[in-house]
């Protein structure tokens, strides 16, 4: 059989699945046996390579050259071009934001420069179907070491010398959580992962899952070794059907090899996962409404103490990590706390995954150490803000969390600093935001998200965001009043000290923290019904500008309400009672005589 002399390897993630994977790879397996290629070059699937936004994405090896949104058309030419003439087609590389093409290694891309890989490490490497290629990059040594040579309170010194901290929200040292649960007194214990991500634009539990859910099952079984435990669960929600399959074979031959199941490694030690399917609620993601819901109740959060390390899962003490915390113990046993530890800053140590979203170039999955600034993950590798616009905020956290002004941009990421700005590094969400967003707008999407998503258990929670909202719907519409404003402000901070659980703890904070950095837009919408960025229908109206306009009709045709009119070569005019707002008339329009006022 000849060698393998080209690798190339295609991003399998949801995002490149749904731009048209399947036949990108099945039109290249096509072409290769066209030219008798298949024996020479190796086609492999594997995880998310993260710019989620420029698939489907193909990397060739050994140069490493990536080429972006593909088809099965344009691949059939870089077969031709690249594999049989060694000619790169550049018309399929990377573009950066200001057009220019990148024929570089990926490495050396700017989105993949300054990321560094460790809960990531095998996504866009590996096949996540694969134990072997799983097992060729260290996969289930971590296990072995710590089966054959740790003790359960020397896995839990090495977390702690780690400084690794929950990735899903709140930040608890994971050492800490862990002895909590092995010092915990229980003739039965249990494990679980969280996989039930909610947040809106995040979606790196649901990477790591599809593309490497070994490393998910390894981290649960040493968990399970270190606390004490022989049942496993992961809770993870319907809307990831191929992180549920593939995770469901990754269990199945990691019992078959012996890692999961009766006597695991030949020892006496024996664990298992079972899988739960969550049906979406948001406040599942609090642990104890995820407990409930494993136990087949209703997913509503539980009154703490006791903690569910205490008093858990059917009362038994039980552990709880989220997907992310449990990708980043594999690489921490083998190579060491200090050596995890060596990334991020003081209070925040190792990587990050952030799930970065909005209007920035580059979208998609980026893992950093924890301290890189703002500037540095937007304008470096996010590409910045497209089409000339101004940066004007970041929201962090995802609804739970903050806004952060764009003149905080130089600021570190870490646990510390977003405190005290307000907000939070949640589950990794990242949205960005530019000069056209209006904060009050903002403010209203991510309380309508809590609002529709609060369990209705307590009573802050449940009328208390309605009432805010409220509020916000009548600002919005150029209702409001000064007093509404003080009144949404102390809503806001009663819900976030009277509420039983996270939700609606942190529920307000998209509200507060615009209000604490915008407070002249609030102002601008009660006090001069003006929204200042245009983005509130009610206090807007488009108009046509007479002496730019030269009787197209393209406005009129596509105003699906009829309120332009006008003769051809005629200016033509509005019917502001008719017209909706829509925008459809400003896209079409080339002689810039179609513009938005406030008011």
């Amino acid at each position: 059989m000849p060698a393998v002399e080209n690798t190339i390897v295609i991003c399998a993630g949801g995002a490149c699945i749904s731009a048209g994977e399947i036949s990108v790879k099945e039109s290249l397996e096509n072409t290769l046996k066209e030219y008798a290629l298949e024996e020479v070059v190796q086609v492999v699937e594997t995880g998310c390579m993260g710019a989620c936004d420029l698939g489907p994405i193909m990397v060739i090896y050994p140069e490493g050259i990536f080429y972006q949104k593909l088809n099965s058309e344009n691949v059939k030419k870089i077969v031709e071009e690249h594999l049989l003439k060694g000619r790169v087609v550049k018309e399929f590389l990377y573009t950066g934001p200001t057009g220019e093409v990148k024929e570089k290694p990926q490495e050396e891309l700017p989105f993949f420069k300054k990321q560094i890989k460790i809960a990531t490490r095998n996504l866009g490497v590996v096949d996540p179907l694969s134990i072997e290629e799983y097992i060729a990059r260290d996969g289930y040594f971590a296990l072995t070491k710590v089966i054959k040579d740790m003790s359960p309170d020397k896995v839990i010194e090495e977390l702690k010398k780690s400084g690794l901290r929950g990735r899903g929200g709140a930040g608890f040292p994971t050492g800490l959580k862990w002895e909590f649960a092995k010092k915990a007194e229980g003739d039965v214990k249990y494990v679980i992962c969280n996989a039930d991500e909610g947040d809106p634009g995040a979606f790196m539990d649901r990477a790591i899952l599809e593309g490497d859910p070994h490393t998910v099952v390894e981290a649960m079984t040493i968990a399970a070794y270190t606390v004490g435990a022989n049942k496993g669960f992961i809770y993870v929600r319907a809307e990831y059907p191929l992180a549920i399959e593939r995770f469901s074979r990754a269990l199945e031959t990691a019992r078959e090899y012996g890692f999961l199941g009766e006597n695991i490694l030949g020892t006496d030690f024996s664990f298992d996962i079972e899988i739960r399917i969550g049906a979406g609620a948001f406040v599942c993601g609090e642990e104890t409404a995820l407990i409930n819901s494993i136990e087949g109740q209703r997913g509503i959060p539980r009154v703490k103490p006791p903690y569910p390390a205490q008093k858990g899962l059917w009362g038994k003490p039980t552990l709880i990590n989220n997907v992310e915390t449990y990708a980043n113990i594999p690489p921490i046993i083998l190579h060491g706390g200090d050596w995890f530890a060596q990334f991020g800053v003081e209070g925040s140590r190792g990587t990050k995954v952030f799930a970065l979203a909005g209007k920035v170039n580059n979208t998609g999955l980026v893992e950093v150490p924890m301290g890189i600034t703002l500037r540095e993950l937007i304008n470096e590798i996010g590409g910045g803000v497209p089409n000339g616009k101004k940066l004007k905020a970041v929201q962090t956290g995802g609804p739970s969390g903050g806004c952060v002004p764009e003149k905080y941009i130089d600021t570190p990421i870490t646990y510390d600093t977003l405190k005290e700005l307000g907000t939070i590094i949640g589950s990794g969400g990242m949205i960005v935001m530019d000069e056209d967003d209006c904060m009050v707008d903002v403010a209203k999407f991510f309380l309508e998200f809590t609002v529709e998503e609060s369990c209705g258990q307590c009573t802050p929670c449940r009328d208390g965001t309605k009432r805010m909202l409220e509020i916000l719907e009548r600002i919005t519409e150029g209702e409001g009043t000064e007093e509404d404003l003080e009144k949404l402000k102390e809503l806001g901070e009663h819900i976030m000290k009277t509420s039983l659980c996270g939700l609606g703890q942190t529920a307000p904070q998209p509200v507060l923290s615009t209000m604490r950095y915008f407070w002249d837009e609030y102002e601008a919408h009660v006090k001069e019904k003006r929204c200042p960025a245009k983005k509130c229908k009610e206090l807007t109206r488009i108009v046509i500008d007479r002496e730019k306009c030269v009787g197209c009709t393209a406005c009129a045709r596509v105003c699906p309400v009829n309120a332009i009119t006008g003769s051809v070569r005629q200016p033509h005019e509005i019917d502001p009672e008719l017209c909706t707002r829509c925008g459809s008339c400003l896209e079409v329009c080339r002689f810039g005589a179609i513009s938005k006022v406030s008011p």
